[in-house]
């Protein structure tokens, strides 16, 4: 079978198509015919190897953690009607065309909903359900989004808005913007201006009842950092007292080295990527929660570029350019 492979870790040129032994399934396992792999940020920072005490893996290898497609064959002890269904999985190395996952990962694709739709949110839809859970956006929160108009920000703004939240979202530039502002945010601000921040509390105000054309500077009841660096940092003092404030993305290099101390006096309860990490069946709960969303109409994952399994290190470069908004896919 075909797939991208980092040689060495390096640019997005180190990426390249090997073949490889297909895989087999062995008992508890099923064979998935991979129609689509899902690529986050973080497997860009993976590959230069600046990430090796987080995850500690050596070249060669096959990147990549999630896929959709279907069911080719099962192990030993599996109920062979896994055969032939439409799943979405986490799996280890899934630039590939076919993987192997344990049959207690994959989550069957709702009828109606695409392959491709349903790769676009095997990790973004799971981490921004679940981000929503633990911190608890409820109805009147208000929300401040960073990286709003990535992958996962843009599943943010819609899952904040259907629980009833007003959504800030902070982009970059005006195409950016226009796309986050018709996702649904209540309020978008560019984080390429200067007071930026100063119109990000402008807007995370409240209109007083007896003077609705004006409004009133507050702050964000839960900050979704997205990330990280000095724009993370920026943010942390838009966080209301006794709020929420989730530094969980570090497309910059690095988390938001908020002061816990300073949090603490303020009474804002800090989360980290740590508090993103699920289990396995909560992962399938969360899972089978967005792909129902998507199938409904409620929810609808960016794709910003599409790239062919051959193609991945120009997938990668793309990605590390900054400039897709959304999801990158890998069609195989």
């Amino acid at each position: 079978m075909r797939a991208a492979q980092v040689k060495a870790f390096g640019g997005p040129e180190v990426l390249a198509t090997v073949e490889l032994p297909d895989p087999v399934p062995g008992p508890g396992e099923v064979l998935i015919e991979v129609a689509h792999a899902d690529t986050i940020f973080v497997e860009t920072q993976v590959r230069t190897g600046r990430f090796r005490a987080y995850f500690p893996v050596e070249p060669p290898y096959v990147p990549g953690g999630g896929v959709a497609g279907t069911v080719t064959a099962v192990g030993a002890g599996v109920d062979a009607g896994w055969v032939g269904r439409r799943v979405t999985s986490f799996v280890t190395g899934s630039y590939a065309e076919r993987v192997t996952a344990p049959v207690t990962a994959p989550t069957p694709v709702p009828d109606g909903l695409d392959l491709r739709t349903a790769a676009a949110l095997v990790h973004d839809g799971v981490t921004a359900a679940g981000l929503l859970e633990h911190t608890a956006v409820g109805p009147g929160d208000r929300v401040l989004i960073l990286g709003a108009s990535g992958g996962m920000g843009t599943l943010l703004i819609q899952l904040a808005r259907a629980r009833g939240a007003r959504v800030v979202a902070a982009a970059r530039g005006a195409r950016k913007s226009a796309l986050v502002r018709e996702l649904g945010a209540d309020a978008v601000v560019d984080v390429s201006e200067p007071d930026w921040v100063e119109r990000a509390r402008q807007a995370l105000g409240r209109p007083e009842p007896t003077r609705a054309a004006e409004a009133v500077a507050e702050a964000a009841d839960v900050v979704l950092d997205g990330v990280g660096g000095e724009l993370g940092l920026a943010a942390f003092p838009l966080t209301a007292d006794g709020g929420r404030f989730s530094a969980h993305g570090a497309p910059t290099g690095g988390f938001a080295a908020v002061d816990a101390a300073q949090a603490e006096r303020r009474r804002v309860t800090l989360f980290g990527i740590g508090d993103v990490q699920f289990g396995e069946a909560e992962a399938r709960r969360l899972t089978a929660h967005v792909l129902a969303e998507a199938a409904a109409g409620r929810l609808r994952p960016v794709i910003g570029a599409r790239f062919p399994l051959t193609e991945a290190a120009a997938a990668h470069a793309a990605i590390e350019g900054r400039e897709l908004v959304g999801k990158v896919v890998l069609d195989v």
